[in-house]
């Protein structure tokens, strides 16, 4: 969300005469877009915001410091007034303002907004990508969410949930498959509570998939809550919906699904992970684990474990809880788990995902796969990388391949993150047949 959010700031921007820089020490303006989910993810912004008030003063004050996103919105007084590391602090509803908060600042004052709005979208601007690999992309097709989970902040800092006009979504996607772009990410806190007036989210998705059938659509992040059958049915029947499916858990037991305020049980999330593999033969799924919630005990830790063990993801995004300001956790619950207790109990989670991926991806060996370059491997310049339509990483040699190819690729071997695999040849989405995968 925060990169999609970037490229909107970048168009914005570069409508001013402005032009982006690809290291601080040559910027005028440097903006830190900011996440407040995790704590540690503020604590790398206070860290980055330190070193550019060193920079500031290396440059005689010649450079004005902002803050964006979620962060700004929630500590915008510490940061100014307390801290004095910016100059000025913009919400993610309030980017349009950033022209006149700039010449703010060039008038000496310090400028805010952090007002979020009802119906913000940025639906009629066309983001601007300038650090990006040419071939994938995000979309944003919401902002805000109203689900109020006890541990979560988005609410407060993106406000309510509002759809964008489909529209102007499948417009940006036409321009980004004109622009040459094969994959791109819908983005949304739930996607499936997508709804513009005339279009339900299986709508929008069977629309995106006709948009070009050879760009890739995924999609993220769905709610267990209330995700539609007619769109697992859709993934099933259209080629370049991906197979692959973020459903997030958060914990394996009821009581803590219950405290945190997310409104399904362990069974209905099981009966759930069931009819999607069912309907989508070959799908790979991942989730998000939050352990040591207020009052978990050691056997609701162990549900976690049992659950992750029997849904057996592909990927799983795993944290230890940490409290956020504002939100019903912090207001109702005793953040009481010991964080020698979480940090244990993080480490068991992990331990055993990585057991499960790796046997996972043992099962991948023989099978062929169709890879969408990426690159250029992170190891040697004679192979590439690029991920399957079930979103596992695979490396090849080069051969004659290059970026933004599709190509079939056998899986000879395998570690817990990366398939390795031997290019058969070059392909497209039409031509090749999800049959290969589950053969």
């Amino acid at each position: 969300m925060n990169v999609s959010d970037t490229e909107i700031v970048n168009s914005i921007l570069m409508e001013e005469g402005m032009e982006p820089v690809n290291e601080p020490e040559d910027a005028e303006i440097i903006f830190v877009n900011t996440c407040s989910i995790r704590e540690n993810a503020e604590e790398r912004v206070w860290n980055r915001l330190k070193e550019f008030r060193a920079l500031k003063r290396d440059k005689d004050g010649n450079l004005t410091v902002g803050v964006l996103g979620c962060m700004a919105e929630r500590i915008r007084d510490k940061i100014i007034e307390k801290e004095q590391l910016v100059d000025l602090v913009v919400g993610p509803d309030a980017y349009r303002d950033l022209p006149k908060l700039l010449s703010d600042v060039d008038d000496g004052r310090k400028a805010v907004n952090t007002i979020l709005s009802l119906e913000e979208t940025y639906a009629d601007i066309k983001p601007i990508r300038t650090n990006d690999n040419g071939v994938s992309a995000f979309v944003t097709i919401m902002r805000g969410c109203d689900n109020m989970c006890a541990f979560c902040v988005v609410p407060f800092t993106r406000g309510r949930e509002r759809s964008r006009p489909a529209e102007s979504i499948l417009d940006e996607l036409q321009q980004l498959s004109d622009q040459g772009y094969r994959e791109v990410t819908l983005l949304g806190q739930n996607v499936n509570s997508y709804d513009d007036g005339d279009h339900s989210f299986a709508d929008l998705m069977y629309k995106a998939s006709q948009v070009d059938p050879e760009m890739r659509i995924r999609f993220s992040s769905p709610h267990p809550k209330d995700f539609p059958e007619e769109l697992l049915e859709i993934i099933s029947e259209q080629p370049n919906l991906c197979n692959y499916i973020h459903i997030p858990a958060q914990s394996g037991n009821n009581a803590v699904l219950e405290r945190m305020r997310r409104p399904y049980t362990r069974e209905q999330y099981f009966d759930l992970v069931e009819k999607m593999r069912d309907i989508i033969p070959g799908l790979t799924l991942s989730t998000d684990i939050i352990t040591g919630f207020c009052g978990e005990t050691e056997e609701e830790h162990e549900d976690t474990l049992t659950l992750m063990a029997k849904v057996k993801y592909d990927l799983a995004y795993m944290f230890a809880y940490s409290e956020r300001g504002r939100t019903l956790a912090q207001r109702k619950y005793e953040d009481d788990v010991p964080e020698d207790i979480k940090k244990r109990r993080l480490s068991e989670i992990i331990k055993q995902q990585m057991e499960i991926q790796e046997e996972l991806n043992k099962q991948e060996i023989g099978r062929r796969h169709l890879v969408l370059v990426e690159g250029t491997s992170k190891r040697s310049d004679e192979q590439l990388c690029g991920r399957t339509d079930t979103n596992k990483m695979v490396v090849f040699d080069r051969k004659d391949f290059q970026k933004g190819d599709y190509v079939e690729v056998t899986i000879t071997d395998c570690t817990s993150a990366t398939l390795m695999g031997e290019p058969v040849q070059k392909s497209s989405i039409q031509e090749f047949s999800r049959e290969t995968v589950t053969a």
